[in-house]
């Protein structure tokens, strides 16, 4: 007569793995969205690492004095 806690058993054993499954999913979607935050914040570092390299390099240009050139002897 063990047979009739049987259907009992198989959906308590349904509930929990639907439980698990949701919990899983909901630590992927976290860890998803820790990860496009974080990739959007390195970015905007790069690209403010990029604007200010740009201008370092364009203000190191202008500011070179000019070196004459060697002229030829005759």
């Amino acid at each position: 007569m063990k047979t009739r806690n049987l259907p009992a058993n198989r959906r308590h054993e349904g509930g929990m793995a639907t439980i698990i499954f949701i919990v899983l999913v909901t630590i992927m979607v976290i860890l998803l969205t820790a990860n496009i935050r974080c990739l959007i914040q390195l970015h905007r570092e790069t690209q403010l690492l990029e604007k200010q390299q740009i201008k370092r390099l364009a203000g190191a240009a202008t500011n070179m004095a000019a070196s004459p050139l060697p002229q030829a002897s005759p």
